[in-house]
């Protein structure tokens, strides 16, 4: 059971008086109150308990409490929770947590099925003290004019930048929980595992081939990358055969049931004759029978960081911080990884 926090409003009940006299309380400007009110506020703060946010007391000094958050593509929920959902979530929480208001950017203009933040886009971010930005489709020369502007954002998500390592981001570490599902595979015996993804110089998808590549070398064994847009699931399934696959791990968590399907069709069998786990969950969820080997990626706790992470950034822009944060996977096991048939 949770035990609420107790806040300013409740302080000023039990000493009967404003919220803003319990404010200038907290704030040493006792020239415009009393010695008995003050003394009243204290007691009130030593009975209830209540402790300050001094993060929030600062960013009350001459900001509007106002965090942006702007989307790439659209992110609400379509017919259920999707996977942009839990990050909105965690992002929420947080910004209750601290007292801030939200503002989410929907006007942008749209070129090519995603957002740009420039022209008006650009000038309306500086309705809010910083900014968290979200989706798979940035343009790099606009996150760059928002670092030389020295405005304050995160990104959800690893990103990096030619030239600059001062872009701030927490992400989901994809290297080492790629590694850990392809040990998975070594476990159980598999000698021969494919990768399948798409080709892209996107930090998410190069970060699950480095995991995968590296855990195939250390263990002596070729790694073998096959492009998933370029491919059919029965095609994918070619591969396999002719390559003697026992075992694939899947960039894109979607593409499992079509190539099971694809497999049954050949007369091989998930797990038995063909193991598969994802690295991470589907845009939109996937109905199946199975539960699938692979990891989660920690959103709704990403959000959540990557707003206090800006709020750091906002208070105090000279701070030492960690301003690149990767958080771990959560690796499951799951079903579809089995010992290869001899």
């Amino acid at each position: 059971m949770t035990t609420r926090r107790v806040t300013q409003a409740d302080v000023a009940r039990m000493a009967g008086v404003s919220q803003a006299t319990v404010s200038l309380v907290l704030n040493g400007d006792n020239a415009r109150i009393g010695e008995v009110t003050r003394q009243r506020v204290l007691d009130a703060i030593g009975r209830t308990g209540y402790s300050a946010n001094p993060v929030a007391q600062r960013l009350a000094k001459g900001r509007n409490h106002i965090l942006g958050v702007f989307t790439y593509e659209p992110v609400f929920p379509r017919g259920g929770a999707d996977f942009y959902h839990p990050f909105l979530v965690g992002i929420e929480a947080e910004a209750e947590r601290w007292g801030c208001d939200l503002l989410l950017f929907t006007s942008a203009t749209v070129e090519n099925g995603r957002r740009r933040l420039s022209g008006k886009a650009r000038a309306h971010l500086g309705i809010t003290d910083g900014c968290v930005l979200l989706g798979r489709a940035e343009d790099k020369n606009e996150l760059v004019a928002l670092i030389n502007d020295g405005f304050p954002f995160v990104f959800v998500g690893r990103r990096e930048l030619p030239g600059t390592a001062d872009l701030p981001y927490v992400g989901a570490d994809y290297v080492h929980a790629t590694q850990e599902v392809v040990r998975i595979f070594l476990a159980q015996g598999h000698e021969r595992v494919g990768f399948v993804g798409e080709r892209s110089d996107r930090e998410s998808v190069a970060d699950r081939v480095a995991g995968y590549r590296t855990a195939m070398r250390d263990a002596g064994l070729r790694p073998m990358s096959f492009d998933a847009d370029e491919l059919t699931p029965a095609e994918i399934v070619d591969l396999v055969v002719d390559n003697h696959l026992t075992g694939l791990v899947l960039a894109e968590g979607h593409r499992a049931e079509g190539i099971r399907v694809a497999a049954a069709e050949r007369g091989l069998v998930v797990p038995e004759d063909l193991s598969i786990a994802n690295l991470g969950q589907p845009e939109m969820p996937v109905d199946s029978d199975l539960t699938w080997t692979g990891f989660h990626i920690p959103r709704e706790e990403m959000g959540e960081q990557a707003l206090a992470l800006l709020i750091e950034l906002i208070d105090d822009p000279a701070r030492q911080t960690d301003r690149h944060r990767l958080l771990p996977c959560a690796v499951t096991r799951g079903e579809t990884v089995v010992p290869p048939k001899k």
